[in-house]
């Protein structure tokens, strides 16, 4: 054999593994896991700017938003199974079927969902709030000081009440009072964790209701999370910068 068929079959193999390795990425990042980062701060204090998370595409079923570039192969969900109350989910917004939104589910098909006085009404009864202190919101414009409060979400069909943080500047604000939004079938109800910041379905214009068929997965946990405040050519400053106690925490 010469050496440029020996090189020629070299470079075949090298591009053959190159597919193998292609196809298996697309094959886990469709069935398996994603990757997704923040970039906003609607969901402080459980999201900061600047995690990377997994988000597992099994939870929901799938449907083509689990697909890369959304090909319309199919209507609906397979082995489709709706997100329990206060997951963390990762949607394509439903205005343009392609921009990624992570909120937390907080109404089901069905659920009525109002929002009085800075509360949370779920099917007509308070949500409890308890109040945790004080956080400050950094890293989606200038620092805040907010109030913040553990929030319980009632659980669905004997599932168990869900916990988790939620930061407000006050209980007046403009989403603070609202209509009450009839959840319809097939759809389900996001909000943000830090209430006061965040556009998410109360806005019925711009995120609204949620169709199930493009919720995307739920989110699992942080692999990286950086707070970015360095200069990129500062890279004595890099290893400061990473968050090292959110490597690997779960999100609830």
């Amino acid at each position: 054999m010469s050496k440029r068929t020996s090189d020629g079959l070299f470079t075949l193999e090298n591009l053959k593994t190159i597919v193998y390795a292609g196809l298996i990425a697309i094959g886990i990042r469709t069935v398996a896991f994603e990757p997704f980062n923040i970039p906003s701060g609607s969901m402080i204090p459980t999201l900061l700017v600047g995690d990377y998370l997994f988000v597992s595409k099994f939870s929901y079923g799938y449907s083509r938003y689990s697909m890369p570039l959304s090909p319309p192969l199919f209507h609906g969900r397979i082995f489709g199974k709706l997100p329990a109350r206060g997951d963390v989910a990762v949607f394509k917004l439903p205005r343009d079927n392609e921009t990624d939104y992570i909120k937390r589910i907080v109404g089901l098909p069905g659920d009525h969902i109002q929002m009085k006085g800075g509360q949370l009404f779920i099917n007509g009864t308070q949500v409890s709030r308890v109040a945790a202190g004080d956080a400050v919101a950094e890293g989606d414009g200038p620092r805040m000081l907010m109030k913040r409060y553990l929030e319980t979400l009632p659980g669905v069909d004997g599932a168990p009440a869900r916990q988790h943080y939620i930061l407000k500047a006050s209980d007046h604000e403009q989403l603070d009072d609202t209509q009450v939004y009839d959840v319809p079938p097939g759809y389900v109800f996001a909000m943000g964790d830090n209430r006061d910041n965040s556009l998410d379905s109360r806005v019925l214009s711009a995120v609204g209701f949620i169709p199930v068929e493009n919720l995307v997965g739920r989110a699992e946990f942080i692999f990286f999370s950086v707070d970015a405040t360095a200069w990129w050519w500062e890279f004595w400053e890099w290893p400061f910068e990473i968050r090292w106690s959110r490597l690997l925490s779960g999100i609830t």
